[in-house]
């Protein structure tokens, strides 16, 4: 009887976990459900990859191809590609799928943005991929610039929305400064936005940061809320890139990613658990956990950690450090968490701060996706993360109070 009971609980939770999941439409489905009206009659060109797919995990490319009343005439990639077969920065070029036969545009080899050639049979894009819902993620910026070229080239562009898996609440980081737009900050928007993709579309759209504007629809969701993060959805989750392989990857992404491109430390790519640590072959796990535990900053805890990394930052090394653990989500700071680390560090370890030297050829990187050149100068004095708060922090009301004319979502 109790085994009985055991198998219908967990039955009972598999149910209770589909009802959830189709709670939330996201745009396919919306799509799907209006019978793809907004389509009909017009030559389809979707920028996608293995994460745009419906509620049964069936990919975008085939439910638009399948489609009697869409013309789906072409398929572009981001990085990793449309199939999601590339590695993180791999070149990906243009070919043709091997399911559909349709021919597939590199949007992350030659050219990032869209060229006329490749438009020129197209009517609309359509763009369906997964963010995660920090600035340095480059899907957003494929999608900046594919606005761009449907605008310069008189093509509609629609969004296909999906939930950001950090919620809408969350804002972090300074804006993007002139000089320091790239394609890990397309745009002049906080590190951590707190905005859906289709929402960031209509705000880069209506406050011109696109140069021209394009005509935009944005295909909503149903049943998305703004305190919703990704595991309060019941979505299915597809690995948005190598290292981004469950929906909790993405609470990380921030914590560790900026420090990440300095290749000063393991943040855990090459690991079990990317994003979630900071390790090396100097560092003293239960010295660095009680210091930064020390900080007692709010909704996060430092246990040690011992590991050898596969790949990648210490490769086949033993290394020390911690994992970060999120407690309570609502409070944490999460981009803060990576500058503690900066200053415990450097006041442990102090020919080891970060800016003292050795890591100069990646500094162009580490200020391109901070969005400023001040972080690091400011940090780099006395490396404290007190000397570059306000900076960080100083345009997170304003973004904040701008954002709010373009929610889809309460």
């Amino acid at each position: 009887m109790k085994k009985i009971k055991v198998i219908l609980i967990v039955a009972l939770s598999v149910i209770a976990g589909t009802t959830q999941a189709q709670k939330i439409k996201t745009g396919i489905e919306v799509l799907k459900s209006q019978n793809f009206k907004i389509l009909e009659g017009k030559r389809v060109g979707l920028i996608t990859n293995p994460t745009g797919f419906d509620n049964n995990v069936k990919s975008t490319i085939d439910i638009l191809f399948e489609a009697p009343n869409v013309k789906l005439v072409a398929l572009f990639g981001p990085e990793h590609g449309v199939r999601g077969d590339a590695h993180a920065g791999d070149k990906v070029e243009s070919i043709k799928d091997g399911k559909t036969g349709l021919p597939v545009f590199s949007l992350y080899g030659s050219t990032r943005k869209a060229t006329p050639e490749m438009l020129k049979d197209i009517d609309v894009l359509v763009y369906d991929i997964q963010d995660i819902g920090s600035r340095s993620f480059t899907y957003i910026s494929t999608m900046g610039l594919a606005m761009e070229a449907a605008a310069e080239n008189n093509i509609e562009f629609v969004v296909l929305d999906r939930p950001n898996p950090l919620g809408g609440l969350k804002v972090e980081g300074n804006l993007v400064e002139d000089g320091f737009i790239s394609f890990v900050s397309q745009f002049k928007i906080p590190y951590v936005y707190g905005l859906t993709c289709g929402e960031l579309a209509l705000l880069v759209n209506g406050e011109n940061m696109l140069g021209k504007q394009c005509k935009l629809t944005v295909v909503k969701m149903e049943g998305w809320k703004r305190c919703m993060t990704f595991d309060k959805t019941g979505l299915q989750w597809v690995p948005s890139s190598p290292h981004i392989p469950q929906p909790i990857s993405a609470f990380f992404y921030p914590i560790s990613g900026i420090l990440g491109e300095l290749s000063y430390l393991s943040i855990g790519v090459g690991y079990t658990i990317p994003f979630q640590i900071f390790a090396s072959d100097w560092i003293n796990a239960d010295t660095l956990a009680t210091k930064l535990n020390g900080y007692n900053l709010p909704g996060v805890y430092f246990r040690p950690i011992y590991l050898k990394p596969f790949y990648a930052v210490g490769a086949g090394l033993d290394y020390q450090g911690v994992q970060v653990h999120i407690m309570d989500y609502d409070k944490v700071a999460l981009s803060d968490i990576q500058f503690y680390v900066m200053e415990a560090l450097a006041e442990l370890y102090p020919d080891k701060a970060v800016f003292k030297g050795g890591f100069e050829k990646r500094y162009k990187m580490f200020d391109q996706v901070a969005g400023s050149d001040q972080i690091r100068i400011k940090f780099s004095v006395r490396h404290k993360f007190e000397d570059i708060k306000e900076y960080w922090y100083k345009d997170v009301d304003s973004f904040r109070e701008l954002s709010k004319k373009y929610y889809l979502y309460k």
